[in-house]
């Protein structure tokens, strides 16, 4: 039996922030609705203020769930986590309508809510008005009248029914019948996204605190320092580093002289010498200041004006002189800032000139090429600042906001946000952190178990990888076959242009082109190994040039694991390019690397441990979580081990392909998330 399921809920907004989980003590369960193949349907009460709950209601829910054959929901995540949480069981499959259509709509992004889905294949559904208008005066579910909401949920309910049979439809045509394996996999992955949901990552809040200490302090002595450096650099002139108007200055030494107007003055494409003119027609030089005394007001900032009989106003006036500042900021005539020129037009910002982190990193580089020290150190700090506030607002304060009273902070995966099909992540976003094994914040996150430990199984340059089998470019198989340190030798390549560079830097550049980064815009010595790349991955680069054939072709790509992207409005390009070629060079590698094999091999070890207490709390990028009870850590070790010598065969087996490229899962264990080590 097909059953429709829909579940309703209360919500509790908590330091400002709504929460839909059933892990809040003051969430309830309002209502279950479902609706059979034959069109009988249940509404199932349980936490209503006008309407008692219904008799037996569990029991009728649960005796519908053990008759399913296939349990169709529009976001089956939601509905599963509230329903397991309720003490109901269902372990069958799902079929999801918002993430069928998702992998149907191929990376072209539509809204994916089930109204909206009614509206664009014409289904039977009841305008949710009625009901936003409550949500906005504060009701939740169980306020809102019980004959109202019922019929609410009945809709929506014939409207997910409806849209299953739309799309299964359409996943029997030829058109589309080639995506009704990614559909399988996707709705297999999300039961599995949600049981990682409802296990939950125990947090150490302590440890968390003393994180929030380090950034804090960090960030203190960062803002002294850029300060005294603005000083040199600006003279008196009071500067916010948070306002990129102002920082634009400190960079660019140059600042518009009719804001309103400036963008308007340029075009992207516009050739240097006409940027050039226009930079120097509708910009002016800043220069640095020496702060002096307001003569008006004597540093005051204020005055009291005058009544007619001699004697002051009772409320101070803003000196209009000094602007309320106290001081007059005297020009010196000395150019102040770090004084970068912005290369083209497409530097140009509605504040003047770009301080994006992609631009930074390249002013970095050349100043750090051509021995600029003071300019080096100073873009570094901006960008460390930067991401400080990215840590505190969206990590720290995210984690503290969304771990529950069960000292767990339940990880909420997402399969339907990003064009390529990789997790994203919400509440807060895990899948954000930055790469590599040196995030703070990581220590954070503990076993839930007593002398229990943390494994992370990360995959081994998988994206390169997956390039590699995808290109068939010989190069690049032969290094991942002998081991051959790429980022390595991606610092020896831009160290010997003249830029000396660590392996750690050199990382953010190795696999840049398999992206659609070029040298454009970056040092020299950064924009040789660019070209270098090229010339030695010469599979890599004809095998962009199929794509680029293929979308021209098909307006549509297809990877082996038959997921597909379309490109409705790709065209051919007068210097011979083609449009979207950056997302062309990359939703087939990020696609197949970590929206098929990753997903794949997730399920695979999630049914491995699934007689065991040790289980997944997590995956990031090309990494797997798992929290491993102290009786089974060897036991998980030789799991590990056991995915490794299976992970071929698992993919071609799956995807009916044969990959010639070998693929590895380094695995690293420790007390907490952060200090792990490489498992022997």
């Amino acid at each position: 039996m097909k059953l429709t399921l829909d579940v309703e809920n209360t919500t509790v907004t908590r330091n400002g922030k709504l929460h839909l989980d059933p892990f809040e003590p003051e969430n309830s369960l309002t209502m279950v609705g479902m609706l059979d193949d034959t069109g009988r349907e249940h509404l199932i009460y349980f936490d209503h203020n006008d309407i008692e709950a219904t008799p037996f209601g569990h029991g009728v829910v649960q005796n519908e769930l053990d008759k399913a054959t296939i349990l169709i929901c529009h976001n089956a995540a939601h509905d599963l986590l509230w329903l397991w949480e309720s003490g109901f069981t269902y372990d069958g499959p799902v079929f999801d309508t918002m993430l069928a259509e998702y992998v149907l709509q191929r990376g072209q992004k539509e809204p994916l809510s089930l109204e909206m889905c009614a509206i664009r294949y014409d289904l039977d559904t009841k305008k949710q008005d009625t009901l936003k208008e409550y949500f906005k005066k504060g009701y939740t579910t169980k306020d809102i009248p019980h004959d109202e909401l019922a019929e609410y949920l009945s809709a929506d309910l014939l409207a997910t029914q409806q849209l299953s049979d739309k799309l299964y439809y359409r996943l029997n045509t030829q058109e589309d019948s080639g995506l009704m394996e990614t559909v399988i996999l996707t709705n297999k992955v999300a039961v599995c996204l949600s049981r990682i949901y409802q296990r939950g990552f125990k947090v150490d809040l302590s440890a968390l605190n003393s994180v929030r200490q380090e950034f804090e302090q960090e960030k203190r002595q960062l803002i002294d320092s850029l300060q005294r450096q603005v000083t040199q650099i600006m003279g008196d002139t009071p500067v916010n580093l948070n306002s990129p108007e102002q920082l634009s200055q400190v960079i660019y030494s140059r600042k518009p002289i009719d804001k309103s107007m400036w963008q308007n003055n340029f075009d992207k494409y516009m050739s240097k010498t006409a940027y050039k003119e226009m930079t120097s027609t509708h910009s002016e030089p800043v220069y640095k200041t020496r702060a002096k005394q307001c003569p008006n007001c004597y540093g005051r900032g204020t005055y009291y004006k005058k009544k007619v009989d001699g004697s002051n106003w009772s409320k101070p006036s803003k000196c209009q002189a000094c602007n309320g500042v106290g001081f007059l900021f005297i020009n010196t005539k000395e150019l102040a800032g770090l004084r970068f020129s912005a290369p083209d037009a497409k530097w140009v910002s509605a504040h003047g000139f770009t301080t994006s982190k992609t631009n930074l990193e390249i002013l970095e580089g050349f100043a750090r090429q051509r021995g600029m020290e003071d300019a080096t150190s100073f873009l570094h700090k901006v960008k460390r600042l930067s991401a400080l506030d990215t840590y505190l607002s969206s990590f720290v304060d995210g984690i503290e906001n969304y771990t529950k009273k069960d000292g767990k902070l339940h990880v909420r995966l997402l399969q339907h946000r990003t064009a390529t099909g990789r997790f994203s992540g919400a509440d807060p976003n895990m899948q954000n952190m930055p790469r590599g094994g040196t995030f703070p914040v990581k220590k954070v996150f503990i076993s839930r178990w007593e002398n229990g430990k943390i494994m992370e199984a990360d995959f081994a340059q998988l994206e390169f990888r997956a390039a590699a089998f995808l290109s068939q470019d010989g190069v690049a198989i032969e290094e991942v076959s002998t081991g051959f340190d790429v980022h390595a030798y991606t610092a020896k390549v831009i160290s010997d242009a003249g830029q000396p560079t660590s392996r750690q830097d050199a990382k953010a550049h190795t696999f840049a082109p398999l992206y659609g980064a070029t040298g454009y815009g970056r040092t020299k010595a950064e924009a040789e190994y660019y070209e270098h790349f090229t010339n030695k991955y010469k599979g890599i680069a004809a095998w962009h040039s199929r794509l680029a054939k293929e979308v021209l072709s098909t307006n549509k790509i297809t990877a082996p694991s038959g997921r597909q992207y379309s490109f409705p409005n790709v065209v051919r390009k007068t210097n011979g390019t083609v449009s979207y070629f950056t997302q062309i060079k990359n939703y087939p590698v990020q696609g197949f690397a970590t929206a098929d094999i990753v997903p794949l091999t997730l399920l695979h070890i999630d049914e491995l441990l699934c007689n065991m207490q040790s289980c997944i709390v997590n995956t990031v990028h090309d990494s797997i979580v798992i929290d491993i009870h102290p009786d089974e850590e060897r036991e998980v070790i030789n799991l590990i081990e056991k995915v490794n010598s299976d992970l071929t065969t698992i993919v071609n087996n799956t995807f009916r392909i044969d990959l010639n490229v070998p693929l590895l899962l380094e695995a690293k264990i420790g007390n907490n998330w952060l200090d792990t080590k490489d498992v022997s």
